[in-house]
């Protein structure tokens, strides 16, 4: 590719990066200084001093956090170009220095911060939506007993078009998007025109005079503050779909600039006239320019909400492919993009849980409160699996690691500080949602190690019994039968069944494990090993990224370049279906086998999960008590 074509290249996957990468971080404008200088429960008078302070710590916070923290440090800790949570652990993980303790810790820390990632994927369609609606009530108070209907009515359409797949949709999203900054920078330049003092902020004495000048209030606006930088996280989680340099040349070119310019003419606002406080972002627009302003930040909402479900559909494609959530119903709604997935039940049961936050709480100002902990737990934990990177595998020294991750955690551990103030107005809900992920999380991991060891026990080993059954009274059909098995060195139960029902052994007889690797995808020429145990036995391994779609008759073409040919017309696949009994006095308590045995019901099949034509699918089953 010539230089030229490079550039132009980037600067499509920058405009495309927009709508998908920087939707939830751009409508922070929309509720953000509102929620400092007008919090019900702990409001910054708003004088220069406060206002001057409030717009530094906002400035440095987007240049700390978002600008040298995810922009220029936690994109380098790429999977593979994957990011993300569960990207960045299964990284960590592939550490082979890592001690069993620290290994577990980093499971557990890596699971919670899943847990709380769907809790923030809950709360940003909710507060996004609902804060642009309520630019409704700026344009009349008619609007205000329909705000909490409209959003409804929003949310539901953008939850039942998610079938359809985004494919078509998201052509428009990078437009719409840059449209969107835009008008956030013109709004913001319009208002620092009239108070150009306000850029005084950008030096970092305000912030130490407005903390020094009251440092417990000022303690408590750093939970509002740091509503300016939600959306952080999604640079490194979809970094998978752009790369790095497109995500670095929005943030810096267009991105940063309109943000810091918006909240500088809120600031300017303000100072000009603190009665606009009620809605200082919808109040900056001129009146002839509210409608159309309402509309456009309601699609640049829908679209940050477009972009945080399709980030927790990916999510938990990884969990299950990582082996720390159940298989679930999963449809590509792209021929050409694999990213581009749909899970009807997380969708349906995320649609249930935006609609209940939205009745519950009734205003962004409510859901605010619950805004914040789910966000700054994710970071601290992406936070503590960086430097794990930065010390094992890119050979930082103690002496600069230390200071570095030390300073991020510190600020990190601030803004968690001052959310937790919130715990009681509303910042409850992403603590006990997430912790019911959590527990749903380290139920299946602990459940499906379980039923291995009980199935372990119960196994023979695979070459003394193919010494046994390999003789020349054993009884031959033609065709392949491929038993699926987690467990390549025993026989799968599911052959045992076979043959004491059937009497018969295939004429070549492959046992098939799949493997997810810790990397998000593994090229299809490499994604087969074939071990051939006798004239008739085979053992087959096939390895799949953790964002893979697990096509197994797709990757069993491959083995007939290592001696295994297979005709897919006369090939049958086994397939074992345990149902699992819980025991009182095992391992697990009671109630949380009785919740594994209920998840494990409830899992999608092998068959569809593997993809395994039906009309060649054989399931034999056996009853497993824990």
């Amino acid at each position: 590719m010539s230089h030229e074509a490079q550039k132009d290249s980037t600067a499509i996957l920058a405009l495309a990066a927009l709508g998908v990468v920087y939707g939830d971080i751009g409508t922070s404008p929309l509720y953000a200084l509102k929620e400092v200088f007008g919090n019900a429960h702990h409001p910054v008078p708003i004088t220069a001093a406060n206002v001057l302070g409030i717009l530094s710590l906002v400035f440095w916070s987007l240049i700390v956090v978002v600008s040298f923290k995810y922009v220029a440090l936690i994109l380098r800790a790429d999977n593979k170009g994957e990011g993300g949570i569960m990207a960045l652990m299964a990284r960590v993980l592939a550490d082979e220095g890592l001690s069993g303790r620290t290994r577990q810790a980093v499971i557990l820390l890596g699971l919670f911060g899943a847990a709380l990632f769907y809790g923030d994927g809950l709360i940003t369609p909710a507060i996004s939506v609902l804060s642009a609606v309520e630019g409704l009530e700026v344009v009349t108070p008619v609007f205000t007993p329909y705000i909490v209907p409209i959003t409804l009515g929003i949310l539901v359409a953008l939850f039942w078009i998610q079938s359809h797949g985004t494919a078509k949709v998201g052509v428009a999203f990078g437009p719409i998007t840059c449209v969107w900054f835009f008008a956030l920078g013109a709004l913001g330049v319009a208002q620092i025109v009239n108070h150009p003092g306000v850029l005084a902020a950008l030096l970092p004495t305000h912030a130490l005079a407005f903390f020094a000048a009251d440092p417990g209030l000022g303690f408590l606006a750093m939970g509002s503050v740091f509503l300016v930088v939600t959306g952080a996280e999604a640079l490194y989680a979809d970094m998978g779909h752009f790369g790095r340099r497109p995500i670095r040349l929005a943030w810096f070119g267009l991105v940063l600039p309109a943000l810091l310019l918006n909240y500088f003419g809120q600031g300017a606002l303000l100072l000009n006239d603190p009665t606009t406080i009620k809605n200082p972002f919808y109040l900056m627009a001129p009146d002839w320019f509210l409608l159309p302003l309402v509309g456009l930040a309601t699609a640049a909402t829908v679209i940050a909400s477009q972009a945080v479900i399709t980030g927790v559909y990916s999510i938990t494609q990884q969990a299950i492919q990582l082996g720390y959530a159940p298989r679930m119903e999963l449809e590509h709604t792209s021929s050409s993009q694999m990213g581009q997935i749909y899970m009807p039940g997380v969708n349906w049961l995320m649609l249930l849980g935006v609609i209940a936050l939205v009745l519950a709480f009734r205003s962004s100002t409510n859901l605010a409160a619950a805004y914040g902990i789910a966000v700054t737990g994710t970071m601290i934990i992406t936070s503590v699996f960086a430097y794990l990177v930065a010390r094992r595998q890119w050979g930082w020294r103690s002496r600069l690691a230390m200071p570095v991750f030390g300073a991020l955690m510190v600020l990190d551990l601030t803004f968690l500080a001052a959310n937790s103030t919130k715990i009681l107005d509303g910042g409850w809900f992403p603590l006990v949602f997430g912790g019911l992920i959590y527990l749903l999380l380290t139920t299946w991991k602990a459940g499906r190690e379980l039923l291995h060891e009980r199935l372990d026990t119960q196994s023979l080993f695979l070459k003394e019994f193919i010494v046994g059954i390999e003789t020349p009274d054993t009884l031959s059909v033609p065709g392949t039968a491929v038993f699926m098995t987690p467990y390549p060195e025993h026989v799968p139960h599911a052959l045992l069944h076979n043959l004491k029902h059937n009497k018969v052994l295939h004429e070549q007889v492959a046992m098939v494990t799949v493997t997810v690797d810790s990397i998000p995808r593994v090229a299809e020429a490499q994604r087969v090993v074939v071990e051939r145990l006798s004239h008739r036995f085979y053992r087959v391994r096939i390895h799949f990224g953790f964002m893979d779609a697990p096509d197994v008759p797709a990757a069993l073409e491959w083995c007939a370049e290592q001696g295994l040919d297979m005709d897919p017309m006369t090939t049958s696949y086994f397939l074992g279906r345990e149902t699992v009994v819980p025991r009182v006095g095992a391992a697990m308590p009671y109630w949380r086998e009785a919740l594994f045995a209920g998840l494990y019901r409830n899992a999608r099949t092998a068959a569809d999960f593997f993809r395994l034509p039906p009309n060649q699918v054989v399931e034999l089953g056996t009853r497993v008590t824990l």
